[in-house]
């Protein structure tokens, strides 16, 4: 039997380079495990913007997918609909996410608890990227 996986693919306007460095740059365990740009491909060789056209980024083992969209065929803008949730380990943890995410974007939730959980947030990212920090 073939396994088979789940991958978030994130698609952006001309920013998946600086998402997934900042990613990589903020969120503990977090690592660029590829990014290769349209101009590097044969087939796309004659744009010359840094757009990324395979990007890979883990962060706590789980991998996410990064592309950014030629100006033609604009990604549409993220919405909060869709979610990525993030464990922390510890408070200081949480705190620290929640700071780097929170920095130029918008704070739609907390930080507070809910039920068992002693802190969450619901947080749209400077990417449009939302997220749900969560320590329990």
């Amino acid at each position: 039997m073939v396994k088979s996986k789940l991958t978030p693919f994130i698609t952006l306007n001309g920013k998946a380079k600086e998402a997934m460095t900042f990613y990589a740059q903020v969120l503990p365990d977090t690592k660029i495990i590829r990014m290769e740009f349209y101009h590097e491909s044969p087939a796309f060789s004659e744009l010359k913007e840094e757009l990324v056209l395979y990007g890979s980024l883990e962060i706590k083992g789980t991998e996410l997918f990064f592309l950014d969209m030629q100006k033609e065929y604009a990604a549409p803008t993220p919405n909060w609909s869709n979610s990525l949730l993030l464990d922390c380990a510890t408070e200081a943890e949480f705190d620290e996410i929640f700071a780097a995410l929170s920095d130029q974007g918008s704070i739609m939730m907390g930080p507070e608890a809910v039920g068992d959980i002693r802190k969450c947030a619901w947080i749209t990212d400077k990417f449009g990227l939302t997220w749900q920090p969560v320590w329990k």
